[in-house]
């Protein structure tokens, strides 16, 4: 049974679905006013993960995530670069898919806009006047929050502890229109030079919280399962959300809140005050994107975590562990050349199963990714085991092949393209084999080319014949020239290969 640490019930609860085999997810998006920094990507990242894992399951997920494409950000920065709103929610939110993709993040099934569903936003509010529950002035509309008895039922706040969900509650005027000054608004009348809808109190656009209320009830219906978003999110703008939805329908809202923890950046809250601000763009430019997943794995999705260069460097070596044992097993499936069976069927099925069995444990606690790599890890150590100094025979070849499928698609659900990292390091691996090879080469076998990995190939098959003459002096000598290049010569069952050291 899975078990979702619940925001509102403050506790894990059973995970248990509103229609049978499917999960209705809505995750808060983006506001598209500039590139997506790596705070807001942890958030995404993390509800991916649970999506994946969801699906791996054998649920049908339908994972809704909305793009605020008009807001008074964007209306600042269009303003500031002699813009329209439009230009820049646009120009924004081709960026941020981008950068999504980059870092394997899925698409939602459905990504609405808000400047799409406003009409539905119009009907909204207008329900909520007619029910006592919103009140207008001066073509702005306010939602009473003590008029909804549920208010503060997520955050834990009282309404006298309140104050006004609106991103702009401290602009000249505003508190002096309002009611009380824990009201938030849900529409806001037209100022000079804005974009703005007719409706029913003037021209106007919806406020911030509204959109996402619309947009769930929408594309999911009321109740849905999970509604996801970073812990900040918790109030003003999830409070605010969940109050529209009550005072408007009796079947509730969502059924479990999820909420991931704030990124700091070598132990401080990252702003851009402080110097630390970074933009994921920026960050996809000294590191890729696997190993950036990885250390967002490697704490748990409610935690805070502390994003620097030396955790960056240290998930490094640590996802290299779980490359290296994948790296392993291939090297022993491509030179499998034993004629006796090494891999039993009935043993690489015990392993297969302990794994799936521990990583399932891990996961179905709260998707606890800590937890699970702990799993992986222990796996690969297995692998490294079942592989080490052995000659895979034809059989063993394809139950080893069972081994790393599983390690792939484990890593698959937590986001992480394995084969694509692997790619990617023996590309750079191809690129970095250092020039001073091909000289070596040519010094000690008479080399005539000049690519440095057929000259490394040439110097280890001159080691080979070396050694079976028992030259020592020139297997030394090959095995020594190359290490003070910072290669490192590995001899396995299936052969010599060249390492970095």
């Amino acid at each position: 049974m899975i078990k979702i640490y619940d925001s509102q019930a403050r506790e894990k609860r059973d995970f248990q679905m509103s229609e049978f085999g499917r999960v209705k997810m809505y995750v808060c998006g983006p506001t598209v006013y500039n590139y997506v920094h790596i705070g807001n990507a942890r958030t995404f990242m993390s509800f991916d993960m649970v999506r994946r894992y969801l699906e791996w399951r054998g649920f049908d997920v339908i994972y809704v995530s909305n793009v605020t494409d008009i807001d008074d950000k964007i209306i600042a920065r269009a303003n500031e670069e002699g813009r329209s709103a439009d230009e820049v929610a646009a120009e924004y939110t081709k960026a941020f898919i981008e950068d999504m993709r980059a870092v394997n993040v899925k698409d939602p099934t459905i990504r609405p806009k808000a400047t799409n569903e406003v009409p539905e936003m119009i009907d909204l509010v207008r329900e909520m006047v007619a029910e006592g529950y919103a009140y207008e002035v001066a073509g702005d509309v306010y939602f009473s929050v003590r008029t909804l008895p549920a208010y503060g039922g997520l955050s834990g706040r009282s309404v006298d502890d309140a104050e006004s969900g609106h991103r702009a509650l401290r602009t000249e005027g505003i508190a002096d229109r309002k009611r009380d000054p824990a009201d938030f608004a849900v529409w806001k009348a037209a100022k000079p030079g804005e974009p703005s809808w007719d409706s029913p109190w003037g021209p106007g656009r919806p406020g911030w919280h509204l959109e996402c209320t619309v947009m769930s009830k929408k594309y999911l219906g009321f109740p849905f399962d999970i509604h996801g978003g970073g812990c900040d999110l918790i109030f003003p703008h999830h409070e605010n959300e969940r109050a529209q939805a009550l005072a408007t329908s009796s079947k509730g809202f969502a059924n479990y809140w999820m909420h991931a923890g704030m990124l700091q950046v070598n132990a401080e809250k990252m702003s851009k005050s402080l110097g630390n601000f970074r933009l994921l763009r920026d960050v996809l430019r000294t590191v890729d994107p696997w190993t950036l997943r990885f250390l967002m794995l490697q704490t748990h999705y409610r935690s805070s975590l502390d994003f620097s260069e030396e955790r960056l460097a240290e998930a490094g070596v640590a996802f290299a562990r779980i490359k290296n044992a994948a790296r392993n097993v291939k090297w022993a499936i491509g030179n499998g050349l034993g004629a006796e069976d090494v891999l039993s069927k009935e043993q690489v099925a015990e392993v297969t199963r302990l794994f799936r069995y521990e990583f399932l444990q891990a996961m179905d606690d709260d998707f606890n990714t800590s937890r699970g790599l702990s799993v992986v890890f222990d796996y690969c150590a297995q692998l490294n085991s079942l592989v080490d100094g052995v000659m895979l025979s034809f059989g063993d070849v394809a139950r080893a092949g069972e081994l790393l499928d599983l390690l792939v698609e484990v890593m698959g659900v937590l986001g992480i393209d394995l084969e694509a990292a692997l790619a990617l390091d023996d590309a750079a691996s191809d690129d970095a084999l250092p020039a001073e090879l091909v000289g070596l080469a040519v010094e000690l076998t008479g080399y005539a080319g000049d690519d440095p990995a057929q000259a490394a190939e040439a110097l280890l098959a001159a080691r080979a014949e070396a050694r079976a003459q028992k030259n020592w002096a020139v297997a030394d000598a090959v095995r020594d020239r190359m290490g003070a290049l910072g290669l490192a010569i590995e001899d396995t069952p299936q052969g010599a290969r060249v390492k970095r050291s």
